[in-house]
């Protein structure tokens, strides 16, 4: 209770101080990395939401292990299946040797935290246990390549303690990199529990097989934590949602649940934090597509959570990195 309590203060003072800060040099702000994907115009909302909170937005090099072989930006074919997951032999390489050996220190050097953004599913030949792959073929499929990147850069911002935010995806790679397991589909979840699964979290495909994404809210259950010291309230409402994977029992790992979604009488986690860091939040929801909408003005954005609601989650990230 008294960390957490100083941890919440913490955040406020460093808040004002980077206003202050920032008031009297605004070539003082804080760089804030995006980790690498292979396409480029996913950056542009999380890029708009480090700028709207005060950042200076960095788009980081892709990481490669040491001894793979590539074809420019594409691992080559040997290492991954026929689904685009990443072969077993391999994940088990990249899972020992992480990023030892590779030029990720200096890809960093400067940068203050990062986040790592939504996305397609993780091969899950990386979890700590490994499972079989979902089987839905025409639903997010694997890249093994961003995988690589991703596990890779998130091993070492949480080795070396550099504030992170992972977004959907994101707070998925925070928690395979820190040993907890994924469910890999929750249709198929929820099929198995015997319940009904009403697409909470996404919504179904449309006429021309579209999706889209869908506000629901979520319950903020440790007042204790990260999550609640940002978000200030029991209750995040309308936040925009779109995944079919969640995270699983975090039971004998470094992380927390601190946030969670009932859905037909089960508990869907929201949110994990690694308490052992400065700051390493995942939220398995987008508040970077609620600023995108709210400041591009899209018709429908007030079904999500206000804007200042959602940059609070970039501010604290940002005020993480300036906090004694």
């Amino acid at each position: 209770m008294k960390q957490a309590f100083l941890r919440f203060w913490i955040l406020v003072l460093a808040e004002f101080a980077v206003s202050m800060a920032a008031m009297a040099d605004d070539t003082a702000r804080v760089r804030v990395g995006l980790a690498w994907q292979p396409t480029a115009a996913a950056n542009d909302r999380v890029v708009l939401s480090i700028e709207a909170a005060g950042g200076e937005a960095v788009i980081l090099p892709q990481m490669r292990p040491v001894g793979f072989d590539y074809d420019s930006t594409v691992l080559c074919p040997k290492y991954v299946d026929e689904m685009g997951v990443l072969r077993q032999e391999y994940a088990d390489v990249i899972k020992q040797n992480t990023y030892n050996g590779t030029d990720i220190a200096e890809a960093l050097a400067g940068v203050q935290a990062v986040v790592f953004l939504g996305g397609g599913d993780i091969s899950s030949t990386l979890f700590a246990e490994p499972q079989p792959w979902h089987g839905i073929a025409d639903d997010s499929p694997a890249n093994a390549t961003r995988d690589v990147s991703e596990y890779l850069t998130m091993a070492y911002c949480l080795d070396h303690d550099i504030p992170v935010l992972g977004l959907c995806r994101g707070m998925q790679m925070l928690a395979v990199v820190s040993g907890a397991p994924l469910i890999q589909d929750l249709g198929q979840f929820f099929d198995e529990m015997g319940k009904d699964y009403h697409y909470l979290h996404r919504m179904q495909r449309d006429e021309e097989g579209k999706r889209y994404y869908t506000p629901h809210d979520v319950t903020v259950t440790d007042h204790c934590s990260l999550l609640y010291a940002v978000a200030a309230t029991d209750t995040i409402r309308g936040v925009p949602s779109w995944h079919h994977q969640v995270v699983g029992d975090v039971t004998g790992t470094p992380l927390r649940v601190t946030s969670v979604t009932m859905t037909d009488g089960i508990d869907i986690i929201e949110a994990i934090e690694r308490t052992d860091k400065r700051f390493a939040l995942g939220v398995q929801f987008h508040p970077e597509e609620a600023i995108r909408q709210h400041i591009k003005e899209v018709p429908g954005a007030s079904c999500f959570m206000p804007l200042d609601e959602a940059l609070k989650y970039f501010h604290a990230l940002i005020h993480a990195c300036t906090a004694p």
